[in-house]
């Protein structure tokens, strides 16, 4: 039995502003303008037999816009970033260097005392195993950046260390395929025309 679950990263709250941790800014004109353009690309995904999203104001708006009507997971929220919340990476470096630094070098450290980087991916990761399993059911879930970087870790039995690696555009589309415990990472794109005459 295979499952396909379709991770779609909400739309930025803003261009002009930096990202910052636990970031619950709804979509601003910009970020409405965005789903616009892509929604030709992402609206079939509303086919999908389950649709998710993170509990963020942009991933509900992301999501709605699509079509999508979305029922909210709790599991899907941003990583805890506890006294850090509402900052950017910049400003907490600015207040507490040392503790940036062991935070980014150890996954299981929680200077800001939140949740681990372990520990998120752990939970996104439980989350995607307990997707109820059709063979070739379909899943579609709008998420923030950061969960959809922690359910690829997760996936593909990646070190922690990985998320840091992995850059998701806002309104990118990202496919996983398989069951609990294994997934496979699923790159499509428009197939190659035949040379056959």
């Amino acid at each position: 039995m295979q499952l396909r679950v379709t991770f779609v990263a909400a739309a930025r709250s803003s261009s002009l502003l930096a990202e910052r941790f636990e970031d619950d800014r709804p979509l601003d004109q910009a970020g409405w303008d965005e789903v616009l353009r892509a929604a030709p690309e992402l609206t079939p995904l509303a086919a999908a037999e389950l649709r998710y999203c993170s509990p963020t104001p942009r991933s509900r708006a992301t999501g709605d816009a699509l079509g999508y009507a979305p029922l909210v997971q709790l599991a899907l929220r941003d990583c805890d970033m506890g006294h850090w919340r509402g900052l950017t990476l910049g400003e907490a470096m600015a207040r507490e260097p040392e503790a940036v630094d062991a935070w980014l070098a150890d996954p299981r450290a929680t200077p800001h005392g939140g949740e681990s980087l372990l520990g998120f991916i752990s939970r996104v990761g439980e989350w995607l195993d307990t997707r109820p399993v059709e063979d070739g059911g379909g899943v579609v879930a709008v998420a923030e950046p950061a969960v959809v970087r922690a359910a690829l870790v997760y996936a593909l039995k990646a070190p922690p260390s990985t998320y840091w690696n992995i850059d998701v555009r806002p309104l990118s589309a990202t496919t996983v395929t398989g069951r609990a415990g294994r997934w496979n990472l699923r790159f499509e794109g428009a197939p190659v025309p035949s040379s056959r005459g």
